[in-house]
């Protein structure tokens, strides 16, 4: 019975190639727009997760305070409000996993004939673990650096490519003015953060290093920033009140008093950042819908012309024993068909402009099985709701007026 209905459709849909291709067309479109546009917006989502896992989880950045002079402010990190011994006193609250006081500055660097400005920042060992960093090559440097001020730094793929060129840095010694400092290790490339700024470029040292003999501080011990990492991300909001409450404390600041620090929460900003990017593949899917809405229109007014111009068809059917559901199944069967033949096509033509789009635009693009299912189960469902009518329309056609119509 479906083989005969089947083969019945298939030529009803042959014996008008061209409209069929054309109502076709419509679900072609609506499909590969869908598959493309998700495959757009799922992309914009990995590359955010993937900039996010590179940041490290669960982390806190607490920053130093401003200064202030003739009424003009400088931007967090510039007063000298934390140091080394407020990052251990953090350590010790509940809900700590890790914490790496850091002191940072942009410095210039020689090698050979090649130079290069960099980002550096010294901290102790603790830091690769808080960030989740590993090293590419070579080895991290330890506690007994940090200790002895040891002229030694781990360099970011950048730092490494505009210095060394295709030389492995291990073990080589570059300059930062005239003190001489060797490559202990090569981290693993992070590639941008959130902001844009590239994690690579650059230079990781021992806190004291950078502290006594690159860029100098007026307290001892002082850091323009503290990292700290939670244990987990269901610790993070204790973590954060215990965080403000202790450097309260240890500075002695009054109640009305204004922090002289500042607490980021980077996992609050990169869930913002993926929630915005996740709205916005959503965004793209409904826009990229509303082509298999026009396509589902188009099965329907199309398959409303073949009703009545088979009218006559229908009727003899029934006079010679077909039932209702006979005819609407027969009906509904070509809409599926147009519909889901159509999915088909848009189908390959989405995957093949979401590879070209990688290909030509460099953009990163993710075709999941789970956009695919949905493509073809929205095309087969548009197919059933818009050819509905047109096959409930043929079903109750009276059988007499229908042999009657010219």
């Amino acid at each position: 019975m479906l083989g005969a209905m089947l083969h019945e459709a298939w030529r009803a849909m042959g014996a008008n190639r061209l409209r069929t291709l054309l109502t076709m067309l419509g679900m072609v479109i609506g499909v590969g727009a869908v598959v493309l546009m998700m495959a757009i917006g799922q992309g914009a989502q990995y590359a955010v997760a993937q900039t996010i896992s590179s940041m490290g989880s669960n982390i806190f950045v607490v920053l130093s305070g401003y200064t202030s002079a003739g009424g003009v402010r400088s931007g967090s990190g510039n007063a000298p409000t934390l140091n080394v011994a407020d990052a251990n006193a953090i350590a010790e609250l509940d809900g700590v996993d890790t914490v790496a006081p850091v002191h940072w500055g942009s410095v210039q660097m020689v090698y050979g004939p090649n130079n290069w400005n960099a980002w550096v920042q010294g901290t102790t060992p603790s830091y690769l673990d808080a960030r989740s960093w590993p090293l590419a090559d070579g080895a991290a440097f330890t506690d007994s650096d940090v200790r002895a001020a040891t002229r030694v730094a781990l360099i970011g793929r950048t730092v490494a490519q505009n210095l060394f060129g295709d030389e492995s840095p291990v073990g080589k010694t570059f300059r930062i003015g005239q003190a001489p400092f060797v490559v202990l290790g090569v981290l693993a490339p992070k590639g941008q953060n959130l902001e844009g700024r590239d994690q690579d470029d650059l230079v990781v040292m021992p806190l004291t290093t950078a502290q006594r003999r690159v860029f100098g501080t007026p307290f001892q011990g002082s850091v323009r920033q503290i990292l700290v990492k939670a244990a987990s991300a269901e610790a993070m909001p204790a973590v954060e009140k215990s965080i403000e409450a202790l450097l309260r404390q240890r500075h002695r600041l009054r109640d009305a008093a204004d922090n002289d620090f500042t607490l980021r929460n980077l996992t609050a900003v990169a869930d913002t950042a993926a929630e915005t990017t996740r709205v916005m593949s959503l965004l793209l899917g409904a826009i990229a819908s509303v082509s298999l809405l026009v396509g589902g229109i188009g099965i329907m007014n199309i398959m409303l012309v073949s009703v009545t111009e088979r009218t006559r068809e229908i009727g003899i059917r029934m006079a010679i024993g077909a039932r209702e559901r006979d005819i609407l199944a027969q009906f509904l069967l070509e809409a599926i068909i147009i519909s889901v033949i159509g999915c088909a096509i848009g189908l390959v033509l989405g995957v093949g402009g979401a590879a070209l789009a990688n290909q030509l635009a460099k953009m990163t693009v993710v075709v999941s099985g789970s956009s695919v299912l949905t493509a073809f189960a929205v095309a087969a469902g548009v197919g059933i709701f818009f050819g509905f009518y047109p096959a409930k329309k043929a079903a109750r056609l009276d059988p007499i007026e229908a042999l009657r119509y010219q």
